[in-house]
C-alpha cells in the first residue's frame, strides 16, 4: 500500500492557525510568534541566553503552539552557549533533561547532556535517525520533547523533516484508522509498549505513532474479542511502509516539511505531536555537503504513554512471545523492514 500520492484537506486537517489571542498576548511581552508552512512557527524576541527563564505564561504559551503546530524555531543573531541551550530545553514539558546517549569525544567539557551529531565521525556521532522516529520509544512515558542547537550548518544543506502526526492519523483512510487504533508497538531493546494511535495530552488531537529504527513487534487486539496477535513479517513490513509513506507524503499534501537550518538556529519539538528524521542529505560526508554539527537534547517525559486494552506498559521482549507466532525481535534496530534503507537509532 503506497500513499505517495494521496492527497488530504487541509482546511480541515489537525494543523491549527497560530492561536491570535495566544499571538497578541505574547507580542505585548515583546516576543513575536509566525507561522512556518505549513508546520512549525518561528519565535523572534525571546532570549535564550538569558539568566532567567521567561515567565511561566510565556512558556505556556509557546508550549501549546508546539503541541498544535509540531515545534518551534528560535533565530539567534549569535552562538548559543552549551548551557544556555540546555537550561532552554527545560523550559517545556518534564522541566528537566533526561539523557540516555553516548557522548562524543568531542563534546563541549563532555556533557552528558549533549548529543553531538556530524557527518564528519571526528566532529560528532554520524549517521543517526535516518528514518521517522519519535525520540525515547525505549521509555514508558518517551521523552516530552527535544532540542536541536545548529552548531555548524553544513554548506549544502541537509537539515530535518518534521511530520505532523495528527494530520498523518486524519489523512488515513477510515478503515486504516480504526485498523490502527487497534495496534501497540513493542520497543525493541526495553519492551515498552506503546498506542499506535495516542491521545495528545494539551491538543487532544489523535497520532500516530511508530519507531521505524527500534520496533520488535506489533500487537493487534482483534476485532470484536478480547484477543490479541501479532502482526506477522509481511504484515509488519506492510505496516512500517504504510508509515513511511503517509509521513513522506505530508512533505508534498501539506503536513511534513524539509526543514533547513540556518548557524545558530535552535528548534524545539513536541515529541508527541511531530515524528522526525534527518534529511538523506545530512548523512553525505562532510566532503559532498561541508561539515555538519549539531547539539540534541532530550527532555523527560510527563506521562506514561500507556498502550490501551489492557496491555502492560512493558514486555519482557527478550523472552518468548505470549502471543503466540509473528514477529518479536529483541534488540538491536528491531525489525528491518526494508533492506535497501540505512537503519540507525
Amino acid at each position: 500500500m503506497s500513499y505517495t500520492n494521496f492527497t488530504t484537506n487541509i482546511e480541515t486537517s489537525a494543523i491549527e492557525a497560530i492561536n491570535i489571542d495566544r499571538a497578541q498576548a505574547l507580542a505585548r511581552t515583546g516576543v513575536d510568534i509566525t507561522p512556518l508552512a505549513p508546520i512549525g512557527a518561528v519565535v523572534r524576541g525571546l532570549d535564550l541566553a538569558s539568566e532567567a527563564s521567561p515567565p511561566e505564561d510565556i512558556l505556556r504559551m509557546l508550549e501549546l503552539e508546539m503541541a498544535q503546530r509540531g515545534f518551534i524555531a528560535f533565530k539567534s543573531p549569535r552562538p548559543l552557549s552549551v548551557d544556555d541551550f540546555l537550561s532552554a530545553s527545560c523550559w517545556w514539558g518534564g522541566r528537566e533533561l533526561h539523557s540516555t546517549h553516548g557522548v562524543h569525544p568531542a563534546t563541549p567539557q563532555g556533557n552528558p547532556h549533549v548529543f553531538r551529531l556530524s557527518n564528519d565521525p571526528r566532529h560528532g556521532i554520524p549517521g543517526v535517525g535516518p528514518q521517522w522516529h519519535n525520540d525515547g520509544s525505549f521509555n514508558d512515558t518517551t521523552f516530552s520533547h527535544s532540542g536541536y542547537h545548529m552548531v555548524r550548518p553544513a554548506e549544502q544543506g541537509g537539515g530535518t523533516w518534521f511530520a505532523h502526526q495528527g494530520a498523518a492519523y486524519e489523512a488515513l483512510p477510515k478503515p486504516r484508522q480504526e485498523f490502527w487504533r487497534r495496534l501497540s508497538s513493542v520497543n525493541s531493546t526495553s519492551g515498552a509498549v506503546h498506542p499506535a494511535v495516542h491521545t495528545h495530552p494539551l491538543s487532544g488531537q489523535q497520532g500516530l505513532w511508530l519507531h521505524l529504527g527500534m520496533t520488535g513487534a506489533v500487537i493487534e487486539k482483534q476485532a470484536n474479542e478480547q484477543a490479541f496477535r501479532l502482526l506477522d513479517a509481511d504484515e509488519l513490513r506492510q505496516l512500517c511502509h504504510e508509515y513511511n509513506d503517509i509521513l513522506n507524503a505530508g512533505l508534498e499534501n501539506g503536513y511534513s516539511v524539509a526543514y533547513e537550518y540556518e548557524a545558530n538556529d535552535c528548534v524545539f519539538i513536541d515529541n508527541l505531536a511531530v515524528a522526525h528524521r534527518a534529511a538523506p542529505q545530512a548523512h553525505l560526508s562532510a566532503e559532498q555537503q561541508g561539515l555538519r554539527i549539531m547539539h540534541r537534547s532530550t527532555v523527560r517525559g510527563v506521562s506514561p504513554l500507556a498502550p490501551d486494552y489492557g496491555l502492560p506498559q512493558y514486555l519482557d521482549i527478550s523472552d518468548r512471545s505470549p502471543f503466540g507466532e509473528g514477529v518479536w525481535q529483541f534488540g538491536g534496530i528491531g525489525f528491518r523492514w526494508d533492506d535497501s534503507i540505512p537503519m540507525q537509532n
